[in-house]
């Protein structure tokens, strides 16, 4: 029989496997729209907020993306592309897992309620539906944010073991 230690050093592993694979995901994201110009000055950004204005906002956001994001288009797009890269680095690397985790749950919930309204008139369960793409990676970020998941495979981890390994 597998020892509580064992469990959780096997549990530690498979988080940070995890939160590595999402970084990865998120350093792709990020990269494509830092170093090319479409997404943040060639209209990129804001094609994609006219997408979702047109193909399912729920309607609390729409006022938001029509009066606040499309206007402030340019600087939010920069906002988006580093912040994209930014958790994703937080995430690989190991390094501020809690606040990347943090401000990628928070992305999600934005993005999930930009552009995954299934309809007035669709049922309860609908709504989980259409929103499983964020929601997936929403409860990731979550899973981070509360769990250890900084522990292992993490230069925040080493540092630590490092320091109590001196004392």
């Amino acid at each position: 029989m597998q020892s509580a230690q064992e469990s959780a050093d096997r549990n530690a592993w498979v988080l940070a496997g995890l939160r590595i694979a999402v970084g990865a995901l998120f350093l792709i994201f990020g990269e494509y729209k830092v170093f090319g110009t479409q997404f943040t000055l060639g209209g990129g950004f804001q094609s994609w907020i006219n997408r979702f204005l047109a193909g399912g906002t729920y309607p609390l956001m729409a006022p938001v993306l029509r009066g606040f994001v499309l206007p402030h288009g340019t600087p939010i797009a920069f906002l988006v592309a580093y912040g994209e890269l930014a958790i994703g680095l937080g995430l690989v690397l190991g390094v501020l897992v809690r606040a990347a985790s943090l401000f990628g749950l928070l992305f999600m919930l934005a993005l999930l309620f930009s552009s995954d309204y299934p309809g007035p008139q669709a049922a309860f369960w609908q709504y989980f539906g259409a929103a499983l793409d964020h929601l997936a990676l929403a409860f990731c970020f979550a899973a981070f944010l509360f769990g250890d998941a900084d522990r292992v495979c993490s230069l925040r981890g080493s540092i630590l073991r490092a320091r109590s390994a001196r004392h």
